[in-house]
């Protein structure tokens, strides 16, 4: 499927993924929202289920290999255009998780990763949206921790 002007929305995933108490951010390469800050991640394929498309983007898109957490939510990414068509329309599930293996670098899709220490988080240029769902995954991993 097309992901510009598609005909129907596009399931993706995303994933906060924590390293100590360092969070993953990916600078985008494409479309929407290129050159912006983002979570590392990408589209399902056909057969993938969620997980195993993770797992895969962020082999594919920063050269880690990630144990999943768990489901922090589902969200919608719909952007129009100037004639309020839908340019854009992702439906995507957010997960926490963090590096199991490897060592971050940028595929062709990312232009930059940096992992941000949650201290400096609120600081960093980045979505209040963003903000708050790295927040409630840190909030998910502390109970877990707990």
């Amino acid at each position: 499927m097309k992901r510009e002007y598609p005909k129907g929305p596009i399931v993706a995933v995303a994933a906060v993924i924590f390293l100590d108490a360092s969070v993953l951010l990916a600078r985008r390469n494409q479309e929407p929202g290129r050159g912006q800050w983002s979570l590392p991640g990408g589209a399902v394929e056909l057969g993938e289920n969620h997980v195993e498309a993770l797992k895969r983007e962020l082999r594919e898109e920063a050269s880690i290999n990630v144990e999943v957490g768990g489901l922090i939510g589902v969200f919608d990414r719909i952007v129009m255009d100037q004639e309020n068509r839908v340019r854009y329309h992702y439906v995507i599930v957010d997960y926490w998780g963090w590096i199991a293996s490897g060592h971050p670098s940028p595929g062709s899709d990312i232009s930059d990763l940096r992992l941000v220490p949650l201290e400096e988080f609120d600081e960093f240029e980045i979505s209040t949206e963003l903000k708050e769902t790295v927040w409630q995954a840190a909030d998910m991993r502390n109970k877990v921790i707990d």
